[in-house]
Formats: structure tokens, sequence, C-alpha cells
């Protein structure tokens, strides 16, 4: 669409340099920092694809304040977890769900202030 500016992708690797995407901005070293900056600046929000890495270094960092969730019915048996070791105590609320035909659960999690326990 003429008059269109595309969203500026930003893409955190410490090999990469250049990509066709534009414009692009790459981010290296401390990750969490960065992004930190990035948040507290005025523009759409930030999306995360396909890298748990990154996922895992933000929820350490506190820097996730949503989580849209494709739970599909398999087991794998192995894999990486979306909540390893080192991620931090947070409360989230459902704002969106819905199951598929093929039982595919889609979920919208976001922030929810502290964290309560003793009721489920």
């Amino acid at each position: 669409m003429a008059g269109v500016n595309p969203a500026t992708k930003y893409i955190a690797s410490n090999t990469l340099t250049s990509h066709e995407w534009q414009p692009s901005v790459f981010l290296s070293g401390d990750i969490a920092e960065k992004v930190s900056k990035l948040k507290q600046q005025p523009g759409p929000d930030l999306h995360v694809y396909g890298s748990a890495n990154l996922l895992q270094t933000l929820m350490k960092h506190d820097l996730v304040d949503a989580f849209w969730l494709k739970i599909y019915p398999l087991t794998l048996g192995s894999g990486k977890r979306l909540f390893a070791d080192g991620t931090i105590p947070a409360a989230f609320k459902v704002t969106y769900s819905k199951v598929s035909p093929n039982g595919i659960i889609i979920a919208n999690y976001e922030r929810a202030g502290a964290v309560t326990t003793g009721s489920v």
C-alpha cells in the first residue's frame, strides 16, 4: 500500500548484520537493556516470534507484558520449556481464549499485578 511505513523489525542477534526487511535494527550485547529502552519509547507493541532463547531472557528481566499462546493437543516428549529455570514469578490474566474445532487452545494472557497464592 502506498504511503504506509512498514514496521521496524528489531533483530536480536550476535551474528546477523543485514536483513532484506527494511527498516531493520540489529540488537546485540545486553538485549534485556536494549529491549527495556525500546519499551520506554512511544510506538507500537513489540512482538517476539520463534525465539525461545530471547523469550527466556526477556522473562528473566521482567520484560514480558503478554503472551499469545497456541496450545496443541499433542506431546512430543522433549523440547524447550516456556517457563524455564530463572523465570520470575508473575501474575497473568486471560484476556482472550478460544478452542478450535481441532482442540487447539488460543489464549492471550496479560500481566495482572502481584502474584497471589492460596486459591485456584
